[in-house]
């Protein structure tokens, strides 16, 4: 057959998107040509090398895009749940019992979590992804106890108010209602905290893997 002709098959036999007699045809003429052969090898080489680099490249913005996605995805979760919180605290009133409720319960541990978002930007300072999710579960715990802190203050909750539930002598009675009062008043928050920080670590860890932190 004529090189010509073979040279012009070349890219097709490379791809397989010849028939198969064409590729009989194609690699009995490049057994006995040494020419035709040359040129094969090096188109093959060829296609090989540019596959492998613009194979990495191509994920590394597919990861990148993904990892964006979710850090975005988290933002705007968690701020729904801040406004969330936000909008049934307004409309409880001062002198209710639930005042206070939905800030400590649902604007608080949200909070501390998008705040902690913020350390993903600095994840290739990390030296692992392992360092840098554990760190992210504890920005999450430190921001949602400082802003715990600052909430009571806000609400003047202060140590008398836990000293009252001991003003009698009965010491069980006063330890029973004083476990009833915090579990109403903060354990909604002490449970979203504890979830939060383990979504934290795990969805951290995930994001460094999308960005290649080994």
């Amino acid at each position: 057959m004529n090189c010509n002709i073979i040279k012009d098959l070349l890219p097709l036999y490379i791809d397989d998107c010849c028939s198969e007699e064409t590729r009989e045809l194609v690699k009995e003429h490049l057994d006995s040509c040494a020419e035709c052969n040359a040129m094969y090898l090096e188109m093959s080489s060829s296609t090989v090398l540019e596959t492998s680099v613009s194979t990495p490249n191509h994920m590394k913005r597919v990861n990148d895009w993904r990892a964006s996605i979710l850090q975005s995805l988290l933002f705007f979760i968690l701020f729904g749940a801040i406004t969330l919180g936000v909008a049934l605290e307004a409309s409880t009133d001062y002198n209710q019992l639930t005042n206070g409720y939905f800030a400590f319960n649902i604007v608080l541990p949200a909070t501390g979590f998008m705040l902690s978002l913020a350390n993903w930007h600095f994840v290739r300072l990390y030296r692992s992804k392992k360092v840098f999710s554990r760190s992210s579960m504890l920005f999450t715990l430190a921001i949602t106890f400082a802003a715990h802190i600052w909430c009571m203050g806000h609400y003047e909750i202060g140590l008398s108010n836990f000293l009252s539930f001991f003003e009698s002598n009965n010491m069980a009675e006063g330890l029973f209602s004083l476990a009833q009062a915090t579990a109403f008043a903060f354990g909604c928050e002490i449970f979203l905290t504890v979830v939060f920080a383990i979504f934290s670590k795990t969805l951290s860890d995930k994001y460094a893997e999308l960005l290649g932190k080994e």
